[in-house]
């Protein structure tokens, strides 16, 4: 579709979007227009804020720079605005057109990112002599105080982290709260009982009691130190392993001896001691409230190595210390959060609400329950949060397989583990959402490397074949030529369109997609690069590469977080640079015509970001489909 064809279109989805996210009974964050200035691509400097989903159709807005209007007539057709005159010393303002009331000052980002200076934990020596440091992490946002602007929440993890297959000892892990404006809230370690790598610290930030400040949520264990210095449990505990093995069936991470038994080296594995959950105090990171973690290890916290093997599928912790965290509406009122435990054999999911000062849990999901059955071995390295069946109430997508809201199971597949999928609305013309993923098994599931299934139901739409493990995929609109989403994985060197037909060949990049640039297609997010698709070439160009940054976790190349953060409804990016003395919080420099109610106040993308920084780190999506419903030679 050309011209004001796809305007049309784009208009009447946005207001569906807009009129869905303000009727929604959901008890959501207060947010402020978050206006931020940069230079603008093409001369001047850019200024965009949120549009809310409360505010009117057509509302319209005035940019002020040093108290002075500078656009013409009011803005209605998007909230950005570019002042040919700005030089990066004036004060910007925005206010709605008509009214007074300024905004707060914009956020001033000279160099195209905002600057976040870090005070980096101090380096240390492991028990085993081997020293560490630390890099900058994944990270979160939340407003921590109540005031409309987001706070940064941060994971450092230690230079010796590990997968749950390897033995060795780690660093401590550290928690920190940022603002904006770079200053330190608060800082919690978790302290030597609990393991540094991808797979065990799922912090997640939301407000959970409803008093307009989030709290932040994650595994605790005895030594836990708080944002104010309590200590949670046993300051003197020490449940690491130091020495000794035990048998080991898989290859990955095994030692193997002179008579070809394989075995799994104890030292640096916590296979016993006390776990817990604890709420954290956004504001000052102290602990309001703790209990016993669910779902745990064993009953009583200490098994045997028979009773951890039996349990979980191996006795070395790397099936039972694989986490996964979320935070939903169960009740579509208030959000929970979602702490589940295994994937590979046996999967428990647990819902646990924080009100009145107290956590309570709501639910837990067993495979091993009597009717379970088919659910185990189905989870993946990432969970998704959405309500798939239009009820207004979240359900959590663990893989192939789904919890309803109550805790019951919804539906499972044989298509068992996979290491990425993609939940949202994939088709716009076909009713409801649709989840992409990629799997592992494929001797155990007929041979399926990818597959597209309806997220209500679980029923497989199509597939795409694999010999070996599909270790990424990823869904996004990057081709105007065909409606909806186009998927890819790394089993294929083909671009699939909605309905499975290959459309040419794939972009190699494979790990994340965002709103960058002033169209409605998504672009590419691959460790520090941002490039947009050409779909006619079949390539790829960057758009943004910033030098001395780094991303995350090896292979997986992620920022630390992608979210719409600041300003209109494109997403910002956040690096740490490459020396961890910072984090950069990039914004876009383009221009747009398009006008989006913020994506943090779309309830699958809100989701998204908070299980953003979860084991395998996958994008958020939106749980409504933006772009045109009608395909086009060009991208509007």
């Amino acid at each position: 579709m050309h011209g004001n064809g796809l305007a049309l279109a784009f208009a009447a989805t946005s207001m569906i979007a807009a009129a869905q996210a303000a009727t929604t009974p959901r008890v959501v964050e207060r947010l402020d227009r978050g206006v931020v200035a940069t230079p603008a691509k093409d001369g001047g400097w850019l200024i965009s804020w949120r549009l809310l989903a409360s505010d009117a159709a057509g509302l319209g807005f005035d940019v002020y720079r040093d108290g002075r209007k500078i656009n013409a007539a009011p803005i209605t057709t998007a909230t950005a605005f570019v002042d040919p005159r700005g030089d990066g010393i004036g004060r910007y303002t925005v206010r709605v057109a008509g009214k007074g009331g300024d905004s707060a000052p914009a956020l001033m980002a000279p160099k195209g990112y905002l600057s976040i200076p870090l005070d980096p934990p101090a380096p240390g020596v492991t028990p085993s002599g081997e020293a560490y440091s630390y890099n900058a992490n994944d990270a979160s946002v939340g407003d921590l105080d109540g005031d409309g602007r987001y706070e940064l929440i941060l994971k450092w993890d230690p230079t010796n982290s590990h997968d749950n297959s390897q033995a060795g000892y780690t660093g401590n892990v550290y928690i920190d709260a940022y603002t904006l404006d770079g200053k330190r809230r608060w800082r919690i370690d978790l302290g030597r009982n609990i393991r540094a790598g991808a797979h065990y610290t799922q912090f997640q930030v939301a407000d959970y009691d409803g008093d307009g400040r989030a709290e932040v949520a994650m595994k605790t264990a005895d030594g836990t130190v708080d944002g104010v210095g309590t200590v949670i449990g046993n300051a003197r505990a020490d449940w690491r392993g130091h020495d000794g093995e035990v048998p080991q069936p898989d290859r990955t991470g095994a030692k193997t001896l002179a008579d070809g038994t394989r075995v799994a080296p104890l030292q640096g594995r916590i296979l016993k001691g006390p776990e817990y959950l604890t709420v954290f105090d956004g504001r000052t990171g102290r602990a309001l409230a703790t209990a016993p973690y669910d779902p745990p290890r064993y009953p009583g916290g200490n098994p045997t190595f028979e009773q951890l093997r039996d349990t979980w599928g191996d006795g070395y912790a790397n099936r039972s210390d694989r986490f996964l965290a979320g935070t939903a509406y169960f009740d579509g009122k208030q959000p929970s959060m979602v702490f589940g435990r295994g994937y590979y054999a046996r999967t428990v999911v647990a819902a646990w609400d924080y009100r009145g000062g107290k956590l309570t849990r709501r639910w837990t999901f067993d495979s091993a329950a009597p009717g379970n059955g088919d659910y185990a071995g189905r989870g993946n390295h990432q969970l998704s949060i959405a309500d798939v069946d239009g009820d207004g109430r979240d359900e959590v997508i663990y893989g192939s397989m789904a919890i309803d809201n109550d805790g019951k199971g919804l539906w499972t597949d044989p298509l068992y583990h996979g290491d990425a999928m993609h939940v949202a609305d994939l088709d716009p013309l076909r009713p409801g959402l649709e989840k992409w993923g990629v799997h592992e098994e494929v001797k155990r599931n007929g041979g399926i490397g990818s597959a597209l299934l309806d997220a209500r139901t679980g029923a497989i739409l199509w597939t795409k074949p694999a010999a070996t493990d599909t270790g990424r995929g990823l869904a996004a609109d990057i081709d105007p030529r065909y409606v909806g989403a186009e998927m890819w994985g790394s089993n294929s060197r083909e671009l699939f369109d909605v309905h499975g037909r290959a459309i040419g060949p794939a972009p190699r990049a494979t790990n994340f997609a965002l709103y960058w640039d002033g169209d409605l297609l998504q672009e590419l997010l691959d460790g520090t690069t941002i490039s947009k698709w050409n779909w006619t070439a079949g390539t790829a160009a960057a758009l943004l590469h910033p030098a001395d940054v780094a991303s995350n976790n090896g292979t997986k190349a992620n920022p630390a977080l992608q979210a719409d953060i600041l300003g209109d409804w494109r997403e910002e990016v956040v690096w740490r640079s490459a020396d961890n003395r910072e984090l950069r919080l990039y914004v876009t420099p383009y221009p747009t015509t398009h006008r989006l109610v913020t994506l943090m106040q779309d309830p699958i993308y809100r989701a998204g970001v908070a299980w953003q920084n979860t084991a395998y780190n996958q994008p958020p999506h939106l749980g409504y489909f933006p772009g045109s419903t009608v395909a086009s030679d060009t991208a509007e």
